[in-house]
């Protein structure tokens, strides 16, 4: 048989091949190597954290197994903790006078086992705030690491493609690489090499190998990243950074734990579920897709994962994967105050298409819904007005704060009940914390799995019992931020005393002989110059100090009347303020604003209007003008910037008054809390229920007025 490819041919095509070889194989060792940084980087940094924590553990913890070590000896010798143990070596110890070279030996094995479980448990939280040496490695190994995975993820598709394609052909062709064995081939022989040479020419051409040289010239261009970059693009996208960390690094990140709290048999039926995310837009983090399986795997479900977890971003991604396997029609019904972001969130995360059927043009929203399919998204009052054809399928229905369907007779639960008994799933959703409400979970479990409901009934008084939740658990699934977003900033807050000023002192002092209490509420903020109010003074030295700092300013605060004196006080760094009479769409349209003004932009809005609802991570300073009656008002209030993707520390500042309702305020929370807390499992729950009530604002008002009048005597 006559070749048709030379010797020599054949050779530059294995050369070729090897040749190709050779950089993918540098690719997996630049890969290695930019992965051993970020190791490297979350041990130098989980080192840092675990020895603090050594040095508040005292060597009295060696003997908590009755080891006989004599540790009196170790006070004695200034070897108080831990990390003095750490610190000193075997020598050392060995020197003190009654302690043996073995025993030595073993006291530091023992001080090495216990930092080891330090460490082992140890969490990074990174922070724009903080560019530490240990926290700057990481953050740029990372950024080497983001820049890279697109070329990484071309080049291992490329490869797969190779691998495939050329392992046979690369083998048969080797008959056809030397003359000697060659000329002794039998024919079938020849006849497969020549074929498999005609494949490599052909998978080997230049046109076919120049993406796959762009893809690994682009991962070796990253290599390279200043400190600054890294940074910058971290404060841009710190959510793909965590992403991306707890890839590495699972144990780092999170709760660690991989169930996230539920039985165990339930826990291999959600880790079973394998997910279609083909149209979502963006990265789940681990525990949002366990939640997303979760939803799947149980189809009727109330998610209450605490605010700032991304219950929407969850909810999205079981819509994607659901029309993945051939599903059409969602609907979504939320508080109108959300209608608007939830479109949004639905567009900017997913390939979905979203219809609003609110207002005016809902008819038209609803026939297209039906006819095209996708997520309709409509509001409770607008339930009332949606009829479904007869043979339409609503694959499932998302009730955003289902709390609001608590009361069985209020019209709104009939209606999204009725809409309820249409939908194949169900996935209820709310932040608000059910355990110590019991009866109402009671009522939105009714309408998910009656079985369940029956099954709980008898135990409803002990909600905080394991049983309980063990039997809840198919139907109610809630993570708190604490467990799964150990990576987030730090939390600061401070209350800020002003002392009163002659104008608003006066005032003040006409409220309370009124007996006037939300003019007494508004201390500071009646008095019709700014100049003559202590907090609006305070106020601006902290928004002063935000913008040398680069930050931006949320304002929050109960009053209209405040909420306009503090945006005509701030001027042009003022967004246009959010309140009760602004839409819910412009609401959002101001948010989108704020993200885009420069460092040092102020947001001022009414409590009830902008705490809830609306994510705004760009902001990182916090301050509430007076001390609001619910504490929930305000922590919901402050999670619309202390959430998922915040890269700074946020600070919360109280402005509040020396000698006013605002002390007596502040006084009678905590009292409640303390009060609540000897009673209750420490929840978040526990805030929900502190209010003051009537009884308790008259008191406020009566104490206050027996202070002026013994003051002026």
């Amino acid at each position: 048989m006559a070749r048709n490819y030379s010797a020599s041919e054949v050779r530059n095509l294995q050369r070729t091949y090897q040749d190709l070889y050779a950089r993918f194989r540098q690719l997996d060792s630049l890969a290695e190597r930019i992965v051993g940084e970020i190791h490297s980087a979350c041990a130098k940094i989980a080192g840092d954290d675990s020895m603090a924590i050594l040095e508040t553990i005292s060597v009295d913890e060696l003997n908590r197994e009755k080891k006989g070590v004599r540790v009196k000896l170790l006070h004695d010798a200034g070897l108080h903790t831990i990390a003095d143990l750490l610190r000193a070596n075997p020598f050392q110890i060995s020197s003190i006078n009654g302690i043996s070279p073995e025993g030595a030996q073993e006291i530091k094995r023992a001080a090495a086992a216990i930092a080891e479980t330090a460490q082992k448990g140890a969490k990074i939280r990174l922070s724009a705030d903080d560019k530490n040496p240990r926290s700057t490695a990481l953050v740029t190994a990372l950024c080497k690491y983001k820049r890279m995975m697109p070329a990484l993820n071309a080049a291992a598709q490329f490869r797969a493609y190779f691998d495939s394609a050329l392992t046979q052909a690369i083998e048969a062709a080797k008959p056809a690489a030397g003359s000697i064995r060659w000329m002794f081939a039998s024919s079938a022989t020849k006849a497969e090499a020549d074929s498999a040479c005609a494949t490599l020419t052909q998978i080997l051409s230049q046109e076919n190998l120049a993406p796959v040289n762009e893809a690994i010239q682009n991962a070796q261009r990253f290599t390279y990243t200043t400190a600054k970059d890294a940074w910058d693009d971290f404060s841009r996208d710190s959510i793909t950074y965590v992403n991306l960390l707890e890839t590495v690094e699972p144990d780092r990140v999170g709760s660690g734990e991989g169930i996230y709290g539920l039985p165990e048999d339930l826990a291999q039926t959600v880790a079973d579920v394998a997910l279609d995310l083909t149209g979502l837009r963006c990265t789940l983090r681990r525990y949002q897709e366990w939640g997303v399986k979760y939803a799947v795997a149980q189809r009727r479900i109330l998610l209450g994962d605490e605010m700032g977890l991304g219950k929407t971003v969850q909810a999205i991604a079981a819509m994607v994967h659901l029309r993945n396997q051939g599903a059409a029609h969602f609907a979504v019904v939320c508080p109108a105050s959300v209608l608007t972001n939830w479109c949004r969130e639905i567009a900017k995360h997913s390939d979905l298409s979203v219809f609003k059927v609110h207002g005016s043009g809902k008819e038209t929203a609803m026939r297209d819904w039906i006819s095209n399919g996708g997520v309709a998204v409509t509001t409770y009052e607008t339930t009332a007005a949606i009829e479904l054809p007869v043979n339409l399928k609503l694959t499932m229905l998302t009730v955003d704060e289902a709390h609001y369907i608590k009361n069985p007779s209020a019209q709104r639960t009939v209606n999204v009940k009725r809409l309820c008994a249409r939908a194949e799933r169900l996935l209820f959703m709310t932040g608000t914390a059910l355990e110590n409400r019991v009866g109402e979970m009671a009522t939105l479990i009714e309408i998910l799995n009656p079985d369940i409901a029956r099954e709980i009934h008898p135990m409803l008084s002990l909600s905080s019992a394991p049983r309980f939740r063990e039997a809840v658990a198919p139907v109610y699934y809630r993570r708190k931020r604490e467990d799964v977003l150990t990576e987030l900033p730090e939390l600061v807050e401070s209350c800020e005393w002003c002392d009163l000023l002659p104008k608003e002192k006066q005032i003040y002092r006409e409220a309370i002989a009124e007996q006037n209490f939300m003019a007494a509420r508004r201390v500071s903020w009646n008095v019709d110059d700014p100049a003559d109010s202590s907090k609006a003074r305070r106020l601006l030295e902290i928004v002063e100090d935000a913008r040398e700092q680069e930050r931006k300013v949320l304002i929050f605060s109960f009053f209209l009347g405040t909420v306009s004196k503090i945006a005509e006080m701030l001027g042009d760094s003022c967004m246009e303020p959010i309140t009760g009479s602004v839409a819910p769409n412009r609401r959002q349209e101001i948010i989108d604003e704020f993200d885009k003004a420069p460092a040092g932009a102020s947001l001022v809005a009414q409590i009830q209007s902008g705490g809830t609802g609306l994510n705004i991570q760009s902001a990182s300073v916090v301050i509430m003008c007076e001390p609001q009656l619910k504490p929930s008002i305000e922590n919901q209030a402050i999670s619309r910037a202390y959430r998922m993707g915040q890269a700074r520390s946020v600070l919360v500042y109280r402005l509040l008054c020396d000698d006013t309702v605002d002390e007596r305020i502040m006084d009678i929370l905590k009292a409640k809390q303390k009060e609540f807390d000897a009673f209750a499992d420490e929840s978040k729950a526990a805030e929900d229920t502190l209010e003051l009530d009537n009884a308790s604002i008259a008191a406020i008002m009566q104490a206050e007025q027996k202070s002026q009048e013994t003051s002026a005597t």
